[in-house]
């Protein structure tokens, strides 16, 4: 059976889409034979064709991965857009380094596990660049034998 005219008709009536309508599989007799406006008026008022409710879009999957990217997941090389400094400024990443290498230079001379002199000297190379990082740091101080009491 074909019920084009009175799907559309009936989507014309409840102001929805021809898609959003269904009707009740007991009554299909009736809607067949229901071919003016007011006929589909009546079935509808006795529930006989109804509107199917708006289907949306999950925002499961969405809340999960963000709840990863928060975590840190999520962020290998396939996964980024936009070169690394439009990531992370060249500045940002700047201050961040050398916040990490000052504290260290400033941890071991607090600790006398450096001289006074040899911190100024390691502070700017520091403002210099000299250092990638930290673990560089350690590795200078090791190779050219800075380090007092052996720690560290």
């Amino acid at each position: 059976m074909k019920f084009s005219t009175q799907r559309r008709i009936a989507a014309q009536l409840l102001k929805v889409g021809v898609n959003r309508i269904s009707f009740d599989e007991n009554r299909l007799n009736d809607i067949k034979d229901a071919i003016t406006k007011l006929d589909l008026r009546s079935l509808i008022k006795e529930k006989a064709i109804k509107v199917k409710p708006v289907v949306g879009q999950s925002r499961f999957r969405v809340r999960e991965r963000l709840k990863q990217k928060r975590k840190g997941r999520r962020k290998g090389i396939g996964s980024r857009e936009g070169r690394a400094t439009a990531r992370l400024k060249p500045k940002k990443t700047w201050m961040n380094k050398i916040r990490a290498q000052r504290a260290l230079l400033k941890y071991l001379k607090d600790n006398n596990l450096i001289t006074p002199q040899n911190y100024q000297i390691l502070r700017r190379k520091a403002k210099g660049g000299f250092f990638r990082s930290k673990p560089h740091i350690k590795l200078y101080l090791k190779t050219h034998n800075l380090i007092q009491n052996g720690k560290k």
